[in-house]
């Protein structure tokens, strides 16, 4: 079926309601793997970060590594969770090539973390997000399949194997199904959940480089049928925007197969970020084809209570507690702070306030100019070549009439390319205001005699008609006069004569 064939995404809404589940996988930031000694440092040489431990080597066995136990805790306190007091490793049987030992240990039955929550906000509502289980693993190795044209193994010439990542501690946290949550909903938890990540410090949540992915499962019920429909899981969607659109794309698909009188296949699913569809990857495995067992070279894990609360006690001020205060000292409106949040701005615009700048102007540099500017890169706001106190020190020039609103973007854009310090770009471009009243006399003088009926309209007490003459020195300027000092001045000119 070709995406032309497929309903509208809010016209199937209104028929059908969906239903989502999310499964979002994080690496966490240690120095070592999960279960041996070898660094986890990202981007190293293929196949030069591995042990016989984490190559499934006979005769080696595994070590709990302690830091990846207490991230874990960590995680499961901020999302409300129980920590269990015991539980243990199981080993996940399957067979893949970037799997050495031919199973992942994991938790299947007894996971470290149960019963949490997140909230969301998004359009004004708050959405619970149920939290079922936060569960350790280890991560698997990457697969490179050469020669074919879509980088899947169908089609490909050969294939190759980096086994840097197997063993790189893996958290996974798991949703219950949310019911009646649209892509909108899917795509602010994820944010919300990497800022919290973020914010606990137990991984970089890089999305790019696969530290933070998301497997997205949708299903769609006819509205008011209480039966849960079948659903696809379409795996490692790893950036935000493509979170909302595989949701979105799924539903669409869904309901097209539903309303054409066919069923629904339980099937992972490959999201294909170039043309924003998926496709049909394998039938979806249940519990009982892995084979799980308990992991009998680990023992258990019990967590002592005291020792989880110290961990308690260590939280730092949580994404939705540190909102509910920016918003009261900067005095942002709701929409503000769901505005910045969705844009991921809130620490850039906290930062920018903190070197100097003022709420308002924080707000509109990042929330305007610079969202824009990291779109049209294809990154995200934080990843721009800029800093926060380059943005104070910009919007500061501003408010004292060094710069007008176009010279700083300007100036901003300069820095954006590498060219040095805001100071830096407006001495190369010879940006700054021109402040000589002797050279705006001048291109006022020079406006006036151009445009004559506009002069005397303005004579005639019609202040509106002043823009043409701005316009006209402005020109002349090079866009290097502050408008509203020129607006004035040709005011005060004219209407004195």
């Amino acid at each position: 079926m070709t995406t032309t064939a497929l309903p509208a995404y809010d016209d199937v809404l209104t028929r059908w309601e969906p239903v989502l589940g999310l499964e979002t996988h994080v690496e966490l930031g240690t120095a070592s793997k999960m279960f041996c000694g070898c660094a986890t440092t990202f981007g190293a040489e293929p196949n030069t970060q591995v042990c016989p431990t984490c190559l499934g080597l006979p005769g080696s066995l595994p070590v709990t590594n302690e830091a990846a136990i207490r991230s874990t805790v960590l995680i499961g306190l901020a999302l409300g969770c129980d920590i269990a007091s015991w539980c243990r490793f199981a080993r996940k049987n399957y067979f893949y090539p970037d799997m050495p030992k031919d199973f992942q240990i994991s938790q299947y039955d007894e996971p470290l973390c149960t019963d949490g929550h997140l909230d969301v906000e998004v359009g004004g509502r708050t959405w619970r997000v149920d939290i079922e289980r936060v569960h350790l693993e280890e991560d698997t190795g990457k697969t490179l399949h050469v020669g074919g044209a879509t980088g899947r193994i169908h089609g490909a010439d050969h294939s190759l194997v980096d086994y840097n990542r197997a063993g790189i501690p893996l958290v996974e946290i798991v949703t219950r199904p949310v019911v009646g949550a649209g892509a909108e909903v899917a795509r602010a938890y994820v944010a919300e959940l990497r800022d919290l990540l973020r914010t606990l410090g137990v991984s970089d949540v890089r999305m790019e480089q696969g530290s933070l992915r998301c497997d997205v499962n949708v299903s769609l019920r006819p509205r008011g049928e209480q039966r849960l429909g079948t659903r696809s899981e379409t795996k490692n969607v790893n950036s935000l925007r493509s979170v909302e659109r595989a949701v979105r794309h799924e539903v669409e698909r869904q309901a097209a197969v539903l309303e054409s009188g066919g069923r629904v296949v339980q099937e992972t699913r490959h999201w294909h970020e170039d043309t924003g569809i998926t496709t049909s990857g394998r039938s979806k495995e249940t519990a009982e084809d892995y084979r799980y067992f308990p992991e009998p070279d680990l023992v258990p894990l019990a967590p002592a209570r005291e020792w989880v609360e110290e961990l308690r006690a260590t939280l730092p001020e949580l994404p939705a507690a540190r909102r509910a205060r920016l918003r009261s000292e900067f005095g942002y409106s709701d929409l503000d702070m769901e505005q910045m949040t969705n844009a991921g701005v809130l620490d850039l615009v906290a930062a920018t306030v903190a070197e100097g700048a003022s709420a308002d102007d924080a707000r509109g540099w990042w929330l305007g100019y610079l969202v824009g500017q990291a779109n049209e890169r294809g990154i995200e706001p934080a990843d721009l070549a800029i800093t926060a106190a380059q943005v104070a020190r910009v919007a500061g020039l501003v408010a004292t009439g060094t710069l007008t609103a176009a010279l700083a973007r300007q100036v901003v854009e300069g820095v954006l390319a590498g060219e040095g310090e805001p100071e830096r770009v407006i001495e190369a471009r010879g940006l700054r205001v021109v402040s000589d009243t002797g050279a705006l006399d001048a291109a006022i003088d020079e406006a006036i005699a151009a445009q004559p009926d506009v002069a005397e309209k303005i004579r005639a007490g019609n202040a509106k008609a002043v823009g043409p003459l701005v316009g006209a020195v402005m020109k002349a300027t090079k866009g290097q006069a502050d408008a509203a000092r020129v607006s004035r001045m040709i005011l005060e000119r004219l209407s004195g004569s």
